[in-house]
């Protein structure tokens, strides 16, 4: 099973997080991986993102343009510059919820996500956008955003990893303290599926 898959955000998501949990998740079950991620801007608020190649004969981590199988993404504009990595038919999960860039902040530009969600709706066959702000408020927590995403990915299939693998990662990964609420981010995701 070769998977590529591209994590994208800004920086306080839990993107960096999330893809470790995917490694984790993989190595344990004795698949290889590699993975490089930009992290010097997620204390600044500034685009995120992580590549992770899962299977045999890679030989760098780094995922070539119109080859991602999945792109996991965490702001929906963050999303939309990351699609030159997705290739034909793959998949996009994306949390509708819109974060501004540091740079429309800069520039005084507007920007509330709506016209990006649009976009990725006319253009991404394989769509499925996840309610997060509904879901952290139910759930009690946004720190779960990133538990959300990869949920939803795994009901995707695209994932090629289950909810249990997931979990293991999780309960290796993260403090004890945090193992219930990331867990029902999970169940949530199952028992309220996404729309595409």
């Amino acid at each position: 099973m070769n998977k590529n898959i591209v994590l994208c955000g800004v920086g306080g998501q839990g993107t960096v997080l999330a893809s470790k949990l995917i490694a984790a998740a993989a190595m344990k079950k004795d698949i290889p991986v590699m993975s490089a991620e930009t992290i010097g801007m997620a204390q600044r608020g500034g685009s995120v993102f992580s590549h992770i190649r899962m299977g045999e004969g890679l030989y760098a981590p780094m995922i070539a343009k119109g080859t991602a199988d999945i792109i996991i993404g965490f702001e929906p504009g963050e999303a939309v510059r990351q699609l030159p990595y997705l290739r034909e038919g793959g998949q996009v999960i994306v949390s509708q919820r819109a974060i501004m860039p540091v740079t429309a902040t800069l520039s005084g530009t507007p920007y509330s996500g709506g016209e990006m969600t649009a976009y990725l709706k006319d253009h991404i066959p394989n769509l499925i956008i996840v309610d997060t702000e509904r879901a952290c408020r139910k759930i009690g927590s946004p720190k779960v955003l990133n538990l959300l995403l990869l949920g939803a990915a795994i009901h995707s299939g695209a994932l090629g990893l289950n909810e249990d693998e997931i979990k293991d990662a999780v309960r290796e990964r993260l403090p004890e303290r945090f193992h219930e609420l990331n867990f029902r981010a999970l169940a949530y995701v199952r028992e309220h599926p996404a729309q595409d």
